[in-house]
């Protein structure tokens, strides 16, 4: 039986010191009813409380739960990289980012947004991929979103490489139906098939197209570029109907103008946010596998998310942060601070 595997349980420090008890926490066997609106939510600890070298290694070192019981969202790993396809590494993504997390605080002044105020969210730790086996894999990341999507749980996911958002992508249209799709990324992740295989993180969006998983005409892919083995590599894209925009077209621009397109496009039908940190130049983000130069900045990537708020997202993902490759964290910090900017631009979450 598939089981959500966390490393362990992160306590709060006790009264008075920010983290309130949560029931439930650690033991599977006991179910949460989701929280009234008055009710005490999780909180991460206060660094003025609580120092940042202190606790199990959580996202924000939230508690750690392995239900999606009684949560609105929650942050997930998956530590699986057996689909890429140059430098290896995206299965330490999940760890480094929480480690890197801890550097996060619970309030977003620049977009009045109170997550934590707003929602319950917990930790559920890592899927048990098989390292050895990529069809394997994809079935149980499957099988862990369908149990996640159907408590009620908005995930946001800690990647691992690209190609598990294809079987996060078959769970979630097995709830909402085939749903839009923004899509940060140097590349379009489209293709068909390498070495004779159509299962890696070239090809997740390809395989969604062909299950319908996408409602095509509301998917919208952001920061491509890239040298190519053709002159013309986005016409199987648009000829689906997604809207292409590459990363040349935001140069020295903001991305402001651009989500409102987006958001029109989107409308109020249920979207999916699937950022890829190569979508970064690799000045900011040199830890991934295959980085392209002339990519989005990060204060670009702050204005695409931010540029979500009041669309209904019902799911997020962070890929192909390898940490080997940037061994000073900036890389993984990023990919924390994006993730809480995911969080923040959630349906429901209060803004002031």
């Amino acid at each position: 039986m598939l089981r959500l595997l966390a490393s362990g349980c992160a306590r709060g420090p006790g009264p008075g010191v920010g983290a309130r008890p949560v029931a439930g926490l650690c033991h599977p066997g006991l179910r949460q009813s989701r929280q009234a609106s008055d009710a005490p939510r999780n909180q991460p600890p206060s660094p003025e409380l609580v120092a940042r070298s202190v606790g199990v290694c959580s996202m924000m070192r939230l508690p750690v739960q392995t239900s999606p019981e009684g949560l609105d969202a929650a942050f997930i790993g998956v530590p699986l990289d057996t689909g890429t396809s140059n430098r290896p590494g995206a299965r330490f993504g999940p760890r480094r980012i929480r480690e890197e997390s801890v550097m996060l605080r619970t309030v977003n002044p620049s977009t009045g947004a109170l997550p934590f105020q707003s929602l319950m969210v917990a930790d559920l730790g890592d899927v048990n991929v098989n390292l050895y086996n990529l069809q394997d894999s994809c079935r149980r990341i499957q099988e862990a979103y369908e149990k996640i999507v159907a408590a009620g749980c908005i995930p946001l996911t800690l990647g691992g490489d690209h190609t598990i958002t294809y079987p996060i992508l078959q769970a979630m249209a097995k709830k909402h139906g085939p749903v839009g799709l923004l899509h940060v990324d140097a590349h379009t992740d489209t293709a068909d098939e390498a070495l004779g295989e159509k299962l890696y993180h070239g090809a997740p969006f390809r395989r969604c197209v062909d299950e319908g998983l996408l409602d095509c005409k509301r998917v919208a892919q952001i920061g491509i570029r890239g040298y190519s083995t053709t002159l013309d590599p986005y016409r199987y894209n648009r000829s689906q109907g997604f809207r292409v925009v590459l990363a040349e077209d935001c140069w020295m621009k903001s991305l402001v103008p651009l989500m409102a397109e987006v958001r029109q496009q989107m409308g109020g039908k249920p979207i999916y946010i699937s950022f890829d940190i190569d979508a970064l130049d690799p000045a900011y983000a040199p830890g991934t596998g295959t980085p392209e130069i002339a990519g989005l900045t990060p204060s670009q990537a702050l204005e695409i998310i931010r540029g979500c708020q009041g669309l209904n997202v019902v799911g997020c993902d962070l890929v192909e942060v390898s940490p080997p490759y940037d061994l000073s964290g900036n890389t993984a910090l990023l990919a924390a601070n994006l993730l809480f900017e995911m969080l923040c631009a959630l349906p429901k979450v209060t803004t002031v």
